[in-house]
Parts: structure tokens; sequence; C-alpha cells
């Protein structure tokens, strides 16, 4: 295969869509916010499969069948007033520095074909301990955003995060703004070293105030629920063993 394919699978007409994106990374926040829209928009649309040489070399398995590692694009056309969406997740990033710039301009590609003109990265931001009640911390290529995702809650720290922002989520915003797009990446405080479904929450709460679409929480808060038991068995191990360092954990997906 090519160094990167793109397979159009549908074609849609969306109204004014925005680019959501959410890969794998600390906490897998940005990738469970995203799978939680897609499961709650039923008649979300796969209008594009990206497959690469720099995901890794393996195939998932699902009742006996094979399907080579992409990255894939549903299109989703929300009620109301708010603008359509163009959600994009996987299980896997790039395995090199140049394989994130690629694919985050094929990425950027695509959103064009589409007309999307705004992208929202998310991601974790890591804390390097549990808490309760996480706060989404934001990042923009303009400035003039700033106001708009403080009045939905979004804080803006500085110097935080310090690690920067890797991969695809940070690319989008230094790529897109170079191309034209308005971009902005939305992290939820995560402890760093587990799944984190309540992080996940609090970031779509913030896209759903931007954006005006709105959608459940159920299934979230029954997996938050679950974790938090796990969180719970950890601090109680905590004073018996070290956890990672707050430097070990510096880093954003």
């Amino acid at each position: 295969m090519d160094d990167i394919e793109i397979e159009a699978v549908e074609e849609v007409t969306l109204s004014e869509p925005v680019l959501i994106e959410g890969l794998p990374g600390v906490g897998n926040v940005g990738k469970l916010a995203v799978e939680h829209l897609l499961e709650e928009f039923e008649d979300a649309t796969l209008v594009r499969r990206v497959y690469a040489d720099v995901f890794p070399p393996q195939v998932t398995i699902e009742d006996g069948v094979a399907e080579l590692t992409h990255v894939k694009l549903h299109a989703v056309e929300t009620p109301g007033d708010g603008p359509d969406l163009l959600l994009l997740t996987g299980d896997h990033q790039a395995q090199s520095n140049e394989g994130h710039y690629h694919l985050t301009d094929v990425f950027l590609d695509i959103a064009e074909e589409f007309d999307v003109e705004r992208v929202f990265a998310l991601g974790g931001v890591p804390t390097g301990e549990l808490i309760d009640e996480p706060s989404v911390l934001g990042a923009v290529a303009n400035e003039s955003h700033v106001e708009a995702l403080e009045e939905a809650g979004v804080e803006f720290r500085e110097d935080e995060p310090a690690g920067g922002i890797v991969g695809v989520s940070g690319l989008l915003l230094g790529m897109g703004s170079r191309r034209g797009f308005d971009a902005a990446c939305l992290m939820g405080e995560t402890s760093g070293y587990l799944v984190d479904p309540h992080s996940a929450q609090v970031v779509i709460e913030v896209l759903q105030d931007v954006l005006s679409f709105e959608v459940g929480f159920e299934a979230l808060e029954e997996r938050a629920d679950e974790m938090k038991e796990v969180a719970e068995k950890i601090q109680e191990m905590q004073q018996q063993q070290s956890l990672p360092s707050d430097d070990d954990l510096r880093y954003i997906g």
C-alpha cells in the first residue's frame, strides 16, 4: 500500500461542520469522549478510513475477522441550530515524528473537503494524582477564542501544560492555524495512569456548551463508577508503593 491511503466510504453534505479529534493519549480522555459521542449519535455516518504505514504493524480481530489498523472519521448531522460534527478517532497514533505530521496533514485535507473551518482536539492533561472534580484546560491557535471558551468553563493557565501538547492534538493547533483553521485543544485533568471516563465527560460538557448539542452520559457515568473503585484501591496502596512522579507524566496525547 501507499504510505497513507484514504478510503472514501460515503459522501455527505454537512452544515458548518466542526472537526473533533479524539485519539489515544493520557487517560484516553479524547478517545473516550469521541467514542461516547459516536454512541450517543446513533445515526453517525462513516465517511472516511485512513490507513498508514506509520501505525503499528497489526490488525484488530472482531469475531475472528481481521481488519488493518486505521483511523475513522464519522459525520454527524446534529439536531437544532448547532453545527454538524466530523468525529475522528482510532486505536492508535503514529509511531514516528514524521508520521504525526503526515497524518495531521491528511486529517486537515479531509476537513477541508467537508468545508470545516473549526477544529477541536481533545486530550488529557496529567496531574500525577487522583482528583474528584477535574477541570478542563484549554489551548488555542488564536487568542481571540480564549474568552468564549473561558465562558464555557475552560481554564487557561500560565505555562500549562508544562510539557506542551504532542501528537496529533498538538499538531492540529500548530498546523491547523497555518492552514487557516480556528483550532483549539480541550484537555481534561486526569491522573495520567488510569483510563478516565469522568474527565472525558467534563470535556464533552464543555463541547456541548460551545457547540450547542446535547447528549446523555449514562454509559460514561457507569464506566466512571467502575474506575472510581479501581482508584480507591490505588489510593489504599499509595502508602505501600510509589506511583509515577509528575515529571514522568508530563505529556499530552
